[in-house]
């Protein structure tokens, strides 16, 4: 590793005591608690300190930033003896911030582990952590469909198995810890970083995300939750800008998927969030990183901060006046470890600590909740060792993680409109004219599928010249082979955020000869705006970027039966013309794997089944609208706009016919009366889906609740829970939700949590606006005030041929 690139200021020298004989601490027979006491006992503030933050290897100031501020806060660093030598909490991202070979990268690694054990009294290393989103951002590791896919699968089970791929990966390379997966509830589709959220519902996220950070820790990797809390809803969608919401939208959209997270999922760690909400940064906010995450819901891991978000309170927020008093401010609040790099931890706290203004035991907390997962992880243990057998071999992207990402992005792909015209797309004709026109600035590009957070688009622009490392099928290569007897052609058209029009001519051209036009529009995935889509990459409007709509356009023109393909880390308003498209198909940045997956469902051979993890308005400029609005949120008299969504939350089409049928309750026909379940009751719901029609299909059952009079204003409704189910031609299967009193809570106008008595709906649902099936259920008996102990999801049963299988 490069020595000369690492950035920490100077330690203090500092009399070290010997080690005593009693090392209790590495007595693996021990508890924990027990392990971690004896070494917090023995160990001087200094190297207690020294475990409270991470280095940055090969970070520097030179090149472009992949974090925020990183030019800013990068220094000259000290000599690698003088970072290591009381000890290292992390290392940053060492495979995730240049291109690293694998095998030369674990052998690196290894090496500046047995460094910083050998310098430390204690023999300790250091946590190694990366960045995972759309699969471990290491080079030469698969590249997974983008989070807001994993929404459109709505796939619980699916996405656990590809956090266990990603995982197995991170580990063979001697990673401990994954920042993902990101739980920000979408409330802005203008923000840059929609396309690394799930959505904007807070149950799909919350299921979706929990299934995560199961599938990641099963290996032994950390997940980390971000970004805790409010992110999403800055003002304007503009990246690291104010949130101004209230207390109940807080606790009842933005919070309940950390809580599910860190309640069912377990996961071992947190970030905190760069916002302010309502002045208060979350870096700073105790009520939050403490009083609600750990004497509520319970969570022991470690929080650490997002990149330079503890100095942030110093330069961005004014709520410090040096780098030592946010790095004061950010550990009260219950900042344990501060990321990338040390700026206001190190030797300022210790000088804090020494001047009696942080008190020791604030320092001993924060260490203790480090420790203790070093200790779980085995690195206490007297035989730890960083290495693995040199003759393993290092394979990030084998066969395996290529098909489960090429499944994911297949379950992910949403089928918006389809007049039956042109898709699937006809079979090859004898005429001599071209059957396919594919044009769009995506037909023939990797870009199309890459997620800002996948490491070429994330790493590999800034180091012009390395290969991209995985195999990316582009479309056009993909729909070549998909259909070898057709003959297609191809034009770029237009650039995706230019604003060129010269290729307007050729692109018109080419879909005037062919049967059917295929136009691959949407983002090139980039950071802090150097792209349409990602990090730091807000948009003004939901308008295709560039001259991308002028295209689409010219296009129809033609008369040529147009698909409209879009990949895209957001959703996009194709106005008027979108009536006149013979389909439109939406994919959020698939992947390694999207250009096969698009290329099967547009020729068939795939069946379409992603349903809208966010909703696609009518209007460019009606932002920002989600489908959870109180009814006043919707169509009125009283305001002359409509923000009635074009595609609705959950929408998504089938090449098949699929028949709901026999709705039922507790086991029973749903009455024409009102059936009645006590507040801390529960009641059944169900119905059965049958494919009618002559080809495989899948549908996605949605369960709304609607609480139409409440003592706050409640949504129209909301998602409460959803089954994924695949069938054959002829195929039935039944879906039941058992459903706890304790999925109508929401918080009431004292702030705390309640069940109230009264009615509620329940709707079998195709999506928010394709209610199938409804019961009511009126809830009877005293109010309920419901805590962190409350039910977070319904029970879900789908029938087979064998029974029911459980499904979350």
């Amino acid at each position: 590793m490069e020595r000369h690139s690492l950035t920490r200021s100077s330690a203090r020298p500092t009399e070290t005591p010997p080690v005593t004989a009693d090392q209790h601490w590495q007595d693996p027979t021990a508890t924990t608690d027990e392990r971690v006491d004896a070494l917090l006992a023995a160990m001087t503030l200094e190297e207690k300190v020294s475990q409270l933050y991470g280095v940055w290897v090969h970070a520097s100031s030179d090149g472009e930033p992949v974090a925020p501020h990183q030019h800013d806060l990068s220094q000259e660093p000290p000599a690698w003896d003088q970072v290591i030598k009381h000890g290292l909490g992390q290392l940053t991202r060492p495979f995730g911030t240049v291109p690293v070979d694998p095998a030369e990268g674990r052998a690196s690694l290894a090496r500046s582990q047995r460094e910083i054990m050998a310098a430390n009294r204690f023999g300790i290393p250091a946590v190694a952590h990366e960045e995972c989103l759309a699969g471990f951002a290491a080079w030469t590791a698969t590249i997974y469909p983008v989070p807001l896919a994993w929404g459109a699968s709505f796939d619980p089970p699916l996405v656990e198995r590809m956090a266990a791929q990603i995982g197995r990966s991170m580990r063979a390379v001697g990673a401990h810890q994954g920042l993902a997966p990101v739980l920000d509830v979408v409330r802005d589709a203008r923000w840059g970083r929609t396309e690394e959220t799930i959505g904007e519902d807070p149950h799909l996220v919350g299921t979706v995300a929990t299934a995560y950070v199961r599938g990641l820790q099963s290996t032994g990797v950390m997940a980390t939750l971000k970004h805790f809390a409010g992110y999403s809803a800055s003002r304007s969608g503009r990246n690291l800008a104010p949130v101004s919401i209230g207390p109940r939208e807080f606790a009842d959209v933005i919070l309940p998927p950390f809580e599910m997270a860190v309640r069912d999922g377990e996961a071992h760690s947190v970030m905190h969030a760069y916002n302010d909400n309502d002045g208060l940064p979350a870096a700073a906010d105790e009520g939050l990183l403490t009083g609600l995450l750990r004497d509520t819901w319970g969570f022991e891991g470690t929080v650490v901060a997002d990149y330079f978000g503890v100095d942030f309170l110093h330069k961005l927020h004014g709520l410090a006046e040096s780098p030592a008093h946010a790095g004061a401010l950010a550990l009260a609040a219950g900042v344990d470890v501060e990321l990338p790099t040390v700026h206001c931890y190190g030797d300022l706290l210790v000088e804090e600590v020494r001047a009696g203004r942080v008190p020791e035991a604030t320092v001993d907390r924060a260490a203790r909740r480090v420790l203790r997962q070093k200790c779980e992880l085995g690195m206490l243990d007297p035989g730890w060792s960083p290495e693995v057998a040199e003759d393993e071999a290092v394979d990030l992207d084998p066969a395996e993680h290529r098909a489960l990402a090429r499944r994911l992005a297949e379950r992910s792909v949403v089928l918006l409109d389809n007049s039956g015209a042109a898709l699937p797309l006809p079979e090859a004709g004898d005429d001599g004219a071209a059957d396919v026109a594919l044009i769009g600035p995506l037909a023939d590009t990797e870009d199309a599928m890459l997620g800002c957070y996948s490491f070429p688009a994330h790493v590999g622009r800034r180091h012009p010249g390395t290969e991209t490392g995985v195999a990316i099928p582009t479309l056009l290569t993909a729909l070549r082979d998909e259909l070898p007897g057709h003959r297609i052609t191809h034009a770029e058209g237009c650039s995706v955020d230019g604003d060129s029009v010269d290729g307007f001519g050729a692109a018109t051209e080419s879909a005037r000869s062919a049967r059917v036009c295929v136009v691959a529009l949407g983002d090139r995935s980039d950071l802090f705006g150097r792209g349409t889509s990602g990090e730091g990459c807000d948009a003004t409007d939901l308008r295709l970027p560039g001259v991308q709509q002028e295209l689409l356009e010219a296009l129809v023109d033609t008369g040529t039966p147009v698909v409209a393909v879009l990949s895209s880390g957001r959703p996009y308003v194709l106005g008027p013309v979108a009536d006149r498209l013979a389909a439109s198909v939406q994919a959020f940045l698939p992947g390694e794997e999207g250009g096969p997956a698009i290329a099967g469902i547009l020729s068939g051979r795939v069946e379409p089944g992603g349903r809208l993890p966010v909703s696609i308005p009518r209007d460019p400029g009606g932002q920002p609208a989600t489908y959870l609005g109180a009814p006043l949120a919707g169509k009125s008299q009283v305001s002359s706009v409509d923000p009635t969504p074009r595609h609705p939350f959950g929408h998504g089409l089938s090449y098949t016919s699929l028949e709901w049928a026999a709705p039922e309750i507790d086991g029973g026909p749903v009455p024409e009366t009102t059936v009645e379940v006590a507040t801390d009751g529960e009641v059944t719901v169900g119905c059965t889906v049958r494919n009618t029609g002559s080809r495989p299909g899948s549908e996605v059952v949605q369960l709304y609740l609607s609480d139409p009079v409440a003592q706050v204003t409640q949504p129209v409704r909301r998602l409460i829970g959803y089954a994924r189910v695949d069938l054959d031609p002829g195929q039935e299967r039944t879906v039941r939700f058992t459903v706890p009193a304790d999925m109508a809570a929401h918080t009431g106008r004292d702030l705390r949590r309640v069940v109230e008595p009264g009615e509620l709906v329940l709707g079998l649902a195709a999506s928010s606006a394709d209610i199938r099936h409804t019961a009511r259920v009126r809830l009877t008996g005293p109010a309920r005030v419901v805590d962190h102990g409350r039910r977070l999801v319904c029970d879900t049963h789908v029938e087979s041929a064998g029974g029911r299988i459980p499904r979350n």
